[in-house]
């Protein structure tokens, strides 16, 4: 296999070792006629004043339900909305982790988050992660990344340039808007929940020239000022529509909780959601909405300000635009306020890709795919192959309209903090979980280790996930054909060294398979 050189330039290796990697892999390329990273880069070096550019936007916690191009009625995002209309959007792509930081690393790097070897939280990306940084930034290309990425380490992980949370609380500290400025403090689990999911709609705390997301803008369209000549890579995460759903003082009342419809909640929902939600009442269910479709609004501005700038460098045509959310969120809906679950709200994304004069403007793609498919999709639209060891499958020639081209039979999700796992086809949903582990995020039900269980679910018939199929003899057969699926995408993907015990049954051996081991 490939020893890519971003590996080994972080790997403190003897010499006669790196010698014998580079004799062993130099000798198998020959074999397979491939060629190296850098034998790669040092081609693309001679071209890549042609780009062309990649920007891809991360909404975090954004949920594709709530995009007026998705058919959200309530007209929060106009820009984003805009830029679907100018490119390709993609109406059932999903995460491949109903969590942040796995999520984020596994589309990040095109693995899956058990292969990434990141599946919890606070789980660091390990040092030797090849990311889409590492292979553009091998060939030439400026690599940023400002704002959220959840690395959970000082590591850059291929990115030259990185700007994080930090750097921005010590310009606000050094550049108050206003003498007054203070930010209101986010404390999960230690606030009453409906402090910390915004119920009542307040602001952050600050002008929008003091926020977060406006210093993270500030810093890319400056970017683009500073480099017009050569092809860049740039990652840009946002926190918003994250709780506490932060918007700044300028944008009091945008959305009203009369706006919002509270959802039933029915006694088995009830009984299965976490704890933490009960006694949240309908009117604070609608005014979490508004905040969080505020929070959205605000986010929508600021990915405008970006195109904007984008569009006056003179760069837009030559750049590859994509928007996405890292996963999806529940606002009411089971009786939920978080993504930790795979009800659709928490694992479908919004993903659009804008490539002036190449993708089709206004193109909608019903296809399934997954983050893991992005990293490999933009290499292959900017002429590069995609690296032979990673799980995602290229969508470029489906983006490109080319004929014949369809997307993936199934998608997978998993959250190993709990122990499950998705895997769905274009109508049915099948969720196993090994039930014995007491999780440890602070979302625990009335019944934390409730023992082995399979959910299958037909999207077509039942899309609010109500009527749970998987003891129905009618659905034994889907059942059967999805589980399989499961275990051949969950043990087929595994790390050589990450192996179950080959005297298990085919569930026992999907649970071993969820137990994290970060």
């Amino acid at each position: 296999m490939r020893t890519p050189s971003c590996l080994i330039r972080r790997r403190a290796w003897p010499l006669t070792a790196i010698v014998v990697a580079i004799v062993m892999a130099a000798g198998l390329f020959a074999l397979r006629g491939g060629v190296s990273r850098r034998a790669d880069a040092a081609k693309l070096s001679k071209v890549k004043a042609k780009g062309p550019n990649i920007l891809i936007i991360l909404g975090d916690d954004h949920a594709a339900d709530t995009l007026g191009c998705y058919g959200d009625p309530h007209g929060a995002t106009p820009r984003i909305d805009g830029l679907a209309k100018q490119g390709v959007s993609f109406r059932r792509a999903y995460c491949n982790a109903p969590v942040c930081t796995a999520s984020r690393q596994s589309l990040i790097t095109g693995k899956l988050p058990h292969a990434v070897g990141v599946t919890r939280l606070q789980t660091p990306l390990p040092a030797t992660a090849v990311t889409l940084g590492d292979w553009l930034g091998d060939r030439g290309y400026l690599t940023a990344a400002y704002g959220k990425m959840h690395f959970n380490s000082q590591l850059k992980h291929g990115f030259k340039d990185r700007i994080d949370t930090s750097d921005w609380e010590t310009h606000r500290r050094a550049n108050p808007s206003r003498p007054k400025d203070h930010v209101v403090p986010w404390r999960p689990f230690k606030d009453p929940v409906t402090v910390w999911l915004n119920a009542d709609v307040n602001s952050y705390g600050l002008l929008d020239a003091s926020m977060e997301a406006t210093y993270f803008t500030k810093k890319a369209v400056e970017f683009f000022d500073q480099h017009r000549s050569d092809p860049f890579l740039m990652v840009l995460g946002y926190n918003e529509p994250h709780s506490p759903f932060k918007f700044p003082d300028d944008c009091l009342h945008r959305f009203k909780p009369e706006e919002f419809q509270a959802r039933p909640v029915s006694e088995a929902d009830r009984r299965a959601m976490p704890k933490v939600f009960r006694g949240i009442t309908p009117e604070q269910t609608q005014g979490i909405e508004a905040a969080y479709y505020t929070s959205i609004s605000y986010l929508d501005s600021k990915v405008g300000q970006v195109l904007d700038a984008l569009d006056a460098s003179g760069m837009a045509e030559n750049t590859i635009v994509v928007y996405l959310g890292d996963n999806g969120y529940l606002r009411g809906h089971h009786g939920r306020f978080e993504k930790h679950c795979f009800y659709e709200q928490a694992v479908r994304v919004p993903l659009i890709i804008r490539w002036p004069k190449h993708l089709a403007a206004g193109t909608q793609i019903d296809e399934l795919i997954e983050h893991v498919d992005l990293l490999p999709s933009l290499l292959e639209l900017v002429g590069i192959s995609p690296p032979p060891d990673i799980q995602g499958h290229s969508f470029a020639a489906l983006a490109q309209g080319i004929p014949g081209e369809g997307g993936r039979r199934y998608v997978f999700s998993e959250y190993l903090e709990n122990e499950e796992a998705m895997l769905c086809d274009r109508r049915f949903k099948l969720i196993i979980g090994s039930g014995r582990r007491r999780r440890r995020e602070g979302f625990v039900t009335d019944d934390p280790t409730p023992g082995p269980y399979e959910h299958l679910y037909d999207r077509e018939t039942d899309p609010n996930e109500d009527a749970d199929l998987a003891e129905r003899p009618a659905f034994a057969e889907k059942k059967r054909e999805l589980t399989d699926a499961l275990f051949e995408r969950i043990t087929k993907t595994r790390n050589t060294n990450d192996q179950p015990p080959a005297d298990l049954d085919q569930l026992e051996t999907i649970r071993w398979c969820l137990v994290p081991k970060d």
